[in-house]
């Protein structure tokens, strides 16, 4: 722990959802017989869910689903937001970032929820669909956000300097504007990747991009609320899964932010 420094917290946090997400499915033996739902006997650890599947499995079989397509989509955001953000906040031409950032405003002003549920009542997605579904939603927030800390890298001097020289697009874009909002990507990288999650969750809970009786904890808590009361576990498990996973994604960020900035020493007297 103490080699982990400030990553420790973050660590301990998210081992455990990642660990059961990636590994989990490599751990389920062979399928038990189904038993009566919502039970809690000797055969089941976690009891049963609201089909009789044992909990355990589900919750084994749940988590990978939802950290792959949370994942996917995180990634295909920044591949939209980050060419978008640094090209209008090194243009010179009012015209292009016009056309540029317009359509992505027109996209913000509609809620990202009601725009999944939009499309998918008429595309109904997959795993893959779903994942550029809610890249599609957050990609507009994500850009601007790069667009207003590119803009103010690229208006200092340094960027000047470095164009009277001739230096290429990319050298400005990536090599020194890029650079100088690693900190606020990373701020943001934290938040986006628990939004993206509720996103995903959200449209797993309502039946969108999976079956309706996947292995899939945010199907799990939206089919066995049910029985909450009289069997708690297929539900609050799969529920702290995907709490522990946003809250140590963003322990994580901070630590690495609080890492990278350089303490500074008193001078001596």
């Amino acid at each position: 722990m103490k080699r982990l420094g400030g990553y420790g917290p973050g660590t301990a946090v998210v081992a455990v959802p990642l660990g059961i997400a990636l590994a989990g499915p490599l751990l389920v033996g062979e399928p038990t017989a189904r038993a009566a739902s919502f039970t809690l006997d000797a055969g089941h650890r976690l009891g049963t869910d609201f089909v009789g599947r044992d909990v355990v499995q589900q919750v084994l079989l749940g988590g990978r689903p939802v950290v792959l397509v949370a994942l996917a989509a995180t990634v295909l955001v920044y591949l939209v937001a980050l060419p978008i953000g640094l090209a209008c906040a090194l243009t010179h031409r009012r015209w292009l970032e016009e056309v540029l950032m317009r359509p992505l405003d027109v996209l913000l002003a509609v809620p990202s929820l009601l725009m999944i549920l939009l499309v998918a009542a008429a595309f109904p997605p997959g795993k893959a669909g779903l994942a550029l579904l809610v890249a599609f939603v957050s990609a507009p927030d994500a850009t601007r956000i790069v667009r207003a800390a590119a803009a103010e890298a690229a208006s200092r001097p340094a960027v000047e300097a470095l164009r009277m020289q001739g230096e290429s697009w990319w050298r400005l874009a990536v090599g020194y504007v890029g650079r100088s909002i690693l900190r606020t990507l990373a701020a943001d990288a934290g938040i986006r990747l628990t939004g993206v999650l509720y996103l995903v969750a959200t449209a797993a809970f309502l039946g969108i991009g999976v079956a309706p009786d996947a292995a899939d904890w945010a199907v799990m808590v939206d089919r066995n609320r049910t029985g909450l009361i009289v069997q708690p576990w297929a539900v609050v498990v799969p529920a702290l899964l995907i709490v522990a996973l946003t809250m140590g994604g963003n322990l994580l960020v901070d630590a690495a932010m609080e890492r990278r900035t350089p303490v500074r020493k008193g001078r001596r007297t």
